[in-house]
């Protein structure tokens, strides 16, 4: 098993010494993040914050249909799959890496664990985006989603062997499966990415092996951004077309007042 990862620039510290905000996403396949995340990434990575993508796989078996038509051998199809996430990574401005441990189906194992909770403890995030734990029509993607909340429950561990500083516990949001209606993900959480919509757009064009959900998730965005409008109350300045990504929460929200 070989990974690699595309840096992003390292964010500035912000006034008072403080490190930025970290943002870990843990992912199956290459586009996953971009599809379902790629707004919270763009809205972190605008705020000079730090983001770290872990992709576990290239999607190279079970996501890259149009590339194994085309004739382009298992090597070829990772090659182009890493270039184009590195591109979008990049485009989001998010740093990427690569574990290449094979999809359709991804298997986990505590090697793969381990990793992840390196990248935990190294990355120290505030926030955790991963994919909810069912979905009837991809098991690699509840597969990435067990390990990530596995491996951040043992980098909090602080006997459970590795380098770095223990974690604490950041809190974790599902984001919107393909299928939402049968993975059991409920919109919990709609934030607005109406400012960062051409980013991420850009970012999801730098997916041609998946070329056929470019227009599927304009018009989730959209969709999602109604119902954003609709929760929002009606005098918030939002624009007239609010574009928005769901997410969902598995553990509770901490909070000193209700809002």
């Amino acid at each position: 098993m070989t990974h690699g990862h595309a840096p992003a620039p390292e964010p500035p510290a912000p006034p008072g010494g403080r490190p930025p905000r970290s943002t870990l996403v843990v992912t199956a396949h290459a586009g996953d993040f971009v599809w379902r995340a790629g707004g919270a990434i763009a809205l972190a990575a605008s705020r000079r914050e730090k983001v770290t993508i872990a992709c576990l796989t290239f999607g190279e078996r079970g996501e890259s249909a149009k590339a194994w038509r085309e004739g382009k051998k298992l090597d070829e199809i990772k090659a182009l799959r890493r270039a184009e996430a590195e591109k979008a990574a990049a485009t989001l401005g998010a740093a990427v890496r690569f574990f290449d441990a094979g999809d359709y189906p991804l298997t986990a194992t505590a090697e793969l664990t381990d990793q992840l909770v390196a990248v935990y403890r190294e990355t120290q995030p505030d926030v955790v985006l991963t994919h909810p734990t069912e979905d009837p029509y991809n098991g690699d993607h509840p597969a990435a989603s067990r390990m990530a909340l596995e491996a951040r429950v043992l980098a909090q561990a602080i006997g459970y062997p590795g380098e770095g500083e223990i974690i604490g516990a950041p809190p974790v949001f599902y984001f919107e499966p393909h299928q939402p209606e049968m993975s059991g993900f409920r919109p919990e959480v709609l934030l607005d990415i109406t400012e960062v919509w051409e980013t991420k757009r850009e970012a999801m064009e730098c997916l041609g092996a998946q070329r056929h959900l470019w227009d599927y998730y304009t018009d989730l965005a959209v969709r999602r951004g109604v119902q954003l409008k609709r929760n929002a109350g009606p005098n918030l300045g939002l624009a007239h077309r609010t574009m928005a990504e769901a997410f969902m929460r598995p553990y509770p929200q901490i909070a000193t007042e209700l809002a």
